[in-house]
């Protein structure tokens, strides 16, 4: 399959927010993340299992699927499951990341037909031993500077037939009404916008970042790709929300304080941290009304020759 571990064994680098796995960067501790990696993956198990439902109709046998960017191996996992007949390639740039994904696929039983290829995307995937039939990449591509480049890499490493699934855009998450009942209403909207300033700092620092239109079915057309379709999931986790689904609005909030908190004027701040003060009976950790909505956008592409 790979040059890879096989075991007996969307990180948090995009949008604050928005999970992302594809290469390694040296300050972060993915043994301190991948706990929270995991639980967010596993909140939207539901959403994952309708793209795999949706991509099963297009590459109902695809022989090898890699996972390019795959983190904790969570939806590595869900894709083994799913295609029983098919064999799993985790890559990412974490081995600590991967080695956790072993332990899953060891645990669920998947350790014979899962392995993990650790390096930096897209390069990495010349490590490969066969073309993928299905070669998924879930908010991994946006991290790498010249998109354009890294999709034709991709294309490259399907077989003929073979099926490239991207995951890329959808809607940012709501998890509180307009009005909140402190400090200003409509506080979402406003780090929505923040975060948008922030992504795009994050891609102008990229190594040889190139500034692209992000119209993903041209794109993957200019990779030699025939756009075959794009479709939109929802999470909708409404009110009262489980503890893993509170766990994870207040981690992803916390994540928004940390990387945007100094911009927000001084009523957002105080607004931000009474939502995540445990102690405050308006806060996340508290509140009634909290609930998880959110949008995924999924692109296929075949390679055809």
């Amino acid at each position: 399959m790979a040059h890879a571990h096989h075991g007996h064994h969307d990180h948090e680098r995009a949008r604050p927010g928005h999970s992302h796995h594809g290469h390694g960067h040296t300050d972060v501790d993915w043994a301190v993340m991948a706990p929270m990696l995991e639980a967010q993956a596993e909140l939207f198990a539901p959403l994952y299992g309708n793209v795999m439902a949706w991509l099963g109709e297009k590459a109902p046998d695809p022989g090898l699927i890699v996972d390019a960017g795959s983190g904790p191996g969570v939806i590595s996992c869900l894709f083994a499951e799913v295609f029983p007949g098919a064999r799993v390639a985790a890559v990412d740039g974490s081995e600590p990341l991967l080695e956790r994904a072993r332990d899953r696929a060891a645990r669920l039983g998947l350790a014979d037909r899962l392995a993990t290829v650790t390096g930096e995307l897209p390069g990495v995937l010349d490590e490969l031993d066969y073309p993928a039939g299905l070669l998924w990449a879930g908010n991994s591509l946006h991290h790498l500077g010249d998109q354009r480049a890294a999709l034709a890499a991709f294309a490259e490493r399907l077989a003929p037939g073979g099926t490239l699934a991207l995951l890329e855009g959808g809607l940012p998450a709501r998890f509180l009404p307009r009005d909140i009942g402190i400090g200003r209403p409509g506080l979402q909207a406003r780090l929505d916008v923040m975060q948008e300033d922030w992504f795009a700092r994050m891609r102008a620092e990229l190594p040889g970042s190139v500034a692209e239109t992000e119209d993903w079915p041209a794109l993957l057309a200019a990779a030699g790709l025939k756009h075959t379709g794009t479709r939109s999931f929802l999470l909708d986790l409404p009110a009262p929300v489980s503890d893993p689904a509170r766990a994870y609005v207040a981690a992803d909030l916390n994540r928004l304080r940390e990387f945007v908190g100094s911009d927000l004027g001084d009523e957002d701040r105080a607004t931000l941290d009474r939502l995540l003060d445990p102690g405050d009976e308006a806060s996340v950790h508290r509140r009634n009304d909290l609930f998880v909505l959110k949008a995924h956008t999924v692109h296929t592409a075949v390679r055809t020759a």
